[in-house]
């Protein structure tokens, strides 16, 4: 295929140097190379805490799990969540008992309408579930003005975003606690993983428990004493202080991310200077599509919003024809997918139903260059000439 989703993002240095600890190690399961990840991740990303766990999913289910436990939420409260996003943002309120509510997005930055969520704000409102979509940063300060005065919390997805900043800040250091995803497709990889980021001690300690069963040794090792001195009728060993989950990483994973985070600033780099270039062919076209941008986006994919469907189907063809990869704007309107239809009619979504009905998107990442770029430019142009 020309042009894929994603490829083969190991370079040969990635396989060597987890070959190298393959061959020097006698643990491969979460340890000192996890640890050594988190601690990484947590300068890069510019936080106190981070939480290496399996997926960015799971990180976002031990998010609103330690939350409720935390905040002393209650079965049947609300969190407000956009009719556009991944489905793992919604099913942990569903999973542990929460009510998601759903708000229209906006097509410029593809976050929350911003008018909508002030109409579903309600007493039982107890947090904003915030995606930074495909490397848009949410504005989350025009979020913290709506909710100001009331006791709403923040938190936020930041699995398509790594690195995508509201002035100097990066996205993931505005809310209480976010998410990262290092899936294949993702800016770096580390084949399956995700991280959680906060720089609240109470939610860290309660994220490490909840990473793996519960189990009080998984603390640093200052939290073991007093831990140890309260509970002296159980064995500390199998000390399980909360419920919790087995989304325990490995040490491979963790070396990959460690090679992988020292390219991460280029790849980002590179991401942003093909979405500019992907602006300028489109821009002749702004009568037909319509074109999303912000400062501080850290490019995901290159998406097309088509604001007619019918050439959306079209042109979606034709470059399924021409070997480019393609895919909807991640799930389209949540509303319309069958285990959500009973929290919503996806007619009232307006966004939401045009991003479903006129939006794809096709890869963006280190290996699209100009010779691809320009082939996208001759098949835009020649689209609409003929067209």
């Amino acid at each position: 295929m020309f042009w894929k989703l994603q490829e083969n993002v190991f370079e040969k240095s990635d396989i060597n140097l987890l070959v190298d600890f393959i061959k020097s190690t006698g643990r491969f399961t979460q340890f000192k190379k996890v640890r050594e990840f988190e601690e990484a991740w947590s300068n890069w990303q510019g936080t106190k805490y981070s939480v290496f766990v399996n997926s960015g999913s799971s990180a976002n289910l031990v998010i609103v799990s330690v939350l409720k436990q935390i905040y002393g939420w209650k079965d049947g409260d609300e969190i407000i969540v956009p009719a556009v996003t991944w489905p793992t943002n919604i099913n942990p309120a569903i999973q542990l008992g929460l009510k998601p509510v759903f708000v229209d997005i906006n097509l410029s930055d593809l976050s929350f309408d911003y008018e909508d969520l002030v109409s579903k704000i309600t007493s039982k409102t107890r947090a904003i579930f915030v995606t930074h979509l495909i490397g848009f940063p949410a504005d989350i300060r025009r979020i913290e003005k709506i909710i100001v005065g009331r006791d709403i919390k923040i938190f936020e997805d930041c699995c398509e975003s790594h690195g995508a900043r509201i002035g100097e800040t990066k996205v993931g250091n505005l809310g209480l606690v976010s998410s990262f995803s290092f899936y294949w497709g993702h800016h770096i990889t580390t084949v399956e993983g995700g991280v959680i980021c906060t720089n609240d001690k109470d939610i860290y300690k309660n994220a490490i428990l909840k990473r793996s069963h519960g189990l009080a040794r998984e603390l640093p090792i200052e939290y073991h004493a007093d831990y140890a001195a309260a509970h002296k009728d159980i064995d500390f060993n199998f000390l399980f202080l909360t419920d919790g989950f087995n989304f325990r990483n490995t040490e491979f994973n963790a070396v990959l991310g460690l090679s992988q985070i020292k390219k991460l600033d280029s790849y980002i780099k590179i991401r942003n200077d093909n979405y500019q270039k992907f602006l300028e062919i489109l821009k002749p076209y702004q009568n037909h599509l319509h074109l999303p941008y912000k400062d501080g986006l850290s490019s995901f994919s290159l998406p097309f919003l088509f604001k007619d469907a019918d050439k959306r189907k079209k042109f979606q063809s034709i470059l399924r024809e021409s070997e480019i990869e393609s895919r909807p704007v991640i799930s389209g309107n949540l509303l319309r997918q069958p285990f959500l239809s009973s929290y919503g009619d996806p007619k009232d979504f307006e966004n939401a139903e045009f991003i479903h009905n006129n939006g794809f998107y096709i890869g963006n990442n280190q290996f699209v260059n100009d010779e691809r770029l320009g082939r996208l430019a001759e098949l835009v142009e020649d689209f609409f000439k003929t067209r």
